[in-house]
């Protein structure tokens, strides 16, 4: 195939500029703010934030070599069928799916209340 035809259809490919779904920075923060207090009850030690073309993934890991125990995602491409974000455990159970993060994140916010008690 000649240089110039490989060209042509990279130009005309939908492929060449994908686009990336990405967390905002409010909903950064309000993950950021549960996952602070988690690490200062020394439940979880490091994170992980992967942005693909059709969800964003931010994964929770009690230590750096391990696999995640939870992935927060957020899957735009959900929000009228099912719901936009949602907890997955580590075997890959949904624990939570809600189209609203704070409602998500509530999910942590009763395991932050068993440990402190």
């Amino acid at each position: 195939m000649p240089i110039d035809d490989t060209l042509a259809f990279c130009r005309n490919s939908k492929s060449l500029h994908p686009t990336i779904t990405s967390f905002t920075k409010d909903e950064l923060n309000i993950v950021l703010a549960t996952y602070g207090r988690m690490v200062s009850h020394g439940v979880w030690s490091d994170y992980g934030i992967s942005h693909l073309a059709r969800s964003a993934v931010f994964s929770i890991f009690r230590s750096a070599a391990d696999f995640p125990i939870y992935r927060i995602e957020k899957q735009p491409h959900l929000h009228g069928r099912q719901a936009m974000y949602q907890v997955i455990g580590m075997d890959g159970r949904i624990f939570r799916r809600s189209n609203d993060l704070q409602k998500i994140m509530l999910f942590f916010e009763a395991q932050i209340l068993r440990i402190a008690s």
